[in-house]
């Protein structure tokens, strides 16, 4: 979107409404460049744009206001509403000047399904607002797989998905029942009572209680090895052995025993890693650390302000108690928030001695060391990535390139004529946006007419959504001016670019706007538009390949009268590929289930009528 040239700034200060809600700031481009909450619009709006007041001082507002060519607002019913409203905005379009998370990520839970008659254990990617058990969110997703499987050995729960009992007794107990790893309660080897009692067990070891079960096995163990079956005895020493090395990963335990997040940060100026440790029911399940890019002129405060907004709004599960060194940014409000979404009180604490202070010191060198040891593995990783298209951006001159899209054709001759869409959001492939496109109106090989087509259908789809910042077509002036045909004719003002390629196949440059802009070489965002280019270009061979292949069985088998989808299938799976089907004799083919000696003769006699015909004559 392009900035309105009648917006005057100061007419439309005077129009801001006395209401809390959300701002948006945008530079000439239309691009969003920062993101804001305000008890009252007309008042918070403004002061960017008078001088002396205190938040106006900073290099940072100042670089920012020198950029804004107008802004929009939303009215909201509460403070709480714009922050929220906020935080989505923030985390959807990532503005530049507002202090964003640069690794945003999920974590598994073990979930129980406690609402079921013969509960299940298992991994998952998050937590839903069922009515089951959750345990986590556990950052080592390998131990979160150990722990479910102990789980399952030890408590002898059940691995299916069969809905029980209405599916039960339909088939024999499986493989893990024979093997001592199930119960059986699909055929009713076990009552649903004694079941109970063993997910009670289960859920009484993922609370924290290993001891117990450990003495329980001990036990057992001596008992087994009393009887002489060595077997049963190593194979109870193997699960003890499991449960030590699953509570090691939970050396920190807090004597309260609550749930309670620990917040430390580390930086150095510019760059700072925020360290999350997981404390649940007293005990240290896990940590994660994130990275935070901003200006030299954050204070640690508003880092940490800034990253606990955003990170929870993520995450399903709110812990009671947030414990940082750090006084928050609008606690209250926060504490509102949080509580909130998650249906219990939530507390911002900054603690300064005892239990919870030497928690926090931990995390803070564990932030520290994660600083000194692996800033420089991120910042590599962001300069080839994020700072790839940044790069991209300033040698076409445009604001941005966070989003790119990538088109190529496929076809041999003109048949089956397709064409591949490719993303780069951020520098990295976005493999879920990624498209193909089967030409419907272009036959024979018109690349030109081909690619009219598919941007034609690819941005009249409403289901395709978000706009690219930069288009980049696998060709040159030709393929540029038919993408700025379509856009134009569409009302969209997108930047288009030609990958070029030298005389060896390698990307040289990029054409935009009737010019050839040349990489620096060896730059990264040279290494960015050749692995796009390499990318789109597998994409849809890839996708040509495989119509080619379903055309071919189609063309071979399904002309063969009395041959269907099933015993096309019985003989693909059969002879694997069609010479071998051509070269069967007629008693080879008729020895394939479902394939009667009339069928295998019309196979063969389709096969060598040419032959036969030779033979006639």
């Amino acid at each position: 979107m392009s900035t309105d040239k009648l917006f005057d700034i100061e007419e439309e200060l005077d129009k801001l409404p006395n209401s809390p809600g959300v701002y948006i700031m945008h530079s000439s481009t239309g691009a969003i460049l920062y993101v804001g909450k305000a008890v009252n619009l007309h008042n918070r709006v403004r002061q960017y744009f008078r001088s002396g007041h205190g938040h106006n001082n900073s290099p940072k507002i100042l670089k920012m206001v020198s950029q804004i060519a107008y802004f929009e607002y939303i009215i909201t019913a509460s403070e709480l509403e714009a922050l929220v409203l906020e935080c989505n905005l923030i985390k959807e379009h990532h503005p530049k000047y507002n202090t964003v998370m640069t690794d945003d990520k999920g974590y598994p839970y073990i979930r129980v399904t406690v609402e079921e008659p013969y509960p299940r254990v298992f991994y998952v990617h998050r937590m839903n607002r069922d009515k089951s058990r959750y345990f986590g969110p556990f950052t080592d997703r390998s131990a979160v797989k150990d722990t479910v499987t102990l789980l399952r050995k030890l408590f002898m729960i059940r691995h299916c998905n069969k809905k029980l009992p209405e599916q039960a007794m339909k088939d024999r107990p499986c493989l893990y029942y024979q093997i001592g790893e199930c119960s059986g309660p699909c055929n009713f080897l076990i009552s649903e009572e004694d079941y109970r009692k063993s997910i009670d067990k289960a859920i009484d070891f993922l609370n924290g209680n290993h001891k117990d079960i450990t003495k329980e096995l001990t036990a057992k163990m001596k008992e087994q090895a009393a009887s002489l079956d060595f077997e049963k005895a190593a194979k109870t020493r193997d699960l003890i052995e499991s449960i030590g090395h699953i509570s090691s990963k939970q050396r920190i335990t807090d004597t309260d025993g609550d749930d309670r997040d620990i917040i430390a940060l580390a930086g150095n100026g510019t760059d700072y890693v925020v360290s999350v440790f997981f404390i649940r029911d007293g005990q240290l399940i896990g940590r994660e650390n994130h990275h935070m890019s901003c200006d030299a002129d954050e204070t640690a405060g508003s880092v940490i302000s800034d990253f606990i907004k955003q990170f929870y709004l993520g995450l399903p599960f709110i812990p009671r108690e947030i414990i940082t060194e750090y006084d928050i940014d609008d606690a209250e409000l926060v504490e509102d928030y949080l509580s909130e979404r998650c249906g219990h009180k939530v507390k911002l604490i900054k603690p300064k001695i005892g239990e919870k202070m030497r928690l926090l010191e931990l995390a803070k060198d564990n932030a520290a060391l994660v600083l000194s040891q692996d800033i420089e593995r991120i910042k590599r990783k962001e300069k080839r990535t994020v700072g790839a298209t940044q790069e991209i951006a300033e040698l076409l001159g445009i604001e941005k390139a966070s989003r790119m899209e990538a088109y190529d054709i496929s076809n041999i001759s003109g048949y089956l004529s397709v064409a591949s869409m490719v993303v780069f959001e951020n520098g990295e492939p976005k493999k879920n946006a990624y498209r193909k496109f089967r030409l419907r109106t272009v036959s024979g090989p018109d690349d030109y007419a081909s690619m009219k087509e598919v941007l034609s259908r690819r941005f009249t789809d409403e289901k395709i959504g978000e706009l690219p910042d930069v288009l980049m077509m696998d060709g040159g002036k030709g393929q540029v001016n038919v993408a700025e045909m379509v856009l134009d004719s569409l009302g969209l003002d997108i930047p288009v670019c030609g990958m070029v390629k030298d005389d060896s196949h390698r990307t040289r440059g990029l054409y935009y706007k009737n010019e050839e802009v040349s990489f620096r070489r060896g730059s990264e965002a040279m290494h960015m538009i050749t692995a796009l280019q390499d990318e789109t270009h597998r994409f849809a061979i890839e996708y040509h390949k495989l119509l080619r292949s379903n055309a071919q069985v189609h063309s071979v088998l399904d002309d063969i009268p009395g041959i269907g989808p099933a015993r096309r299938k019985a003989l693909m799976q059969h002879f694997s590929d069609i010479d071998s089907i051509r070269s069967a004799t007629v008693e080879e083919l008729s020895q394939i289930p479902g394939i009667p000696e009339s069928t295998a003769s019309k196979i063969y006699n389709f096969f060598h009528q040419d032959s036969n015909n030779d033979t006639t004559n």
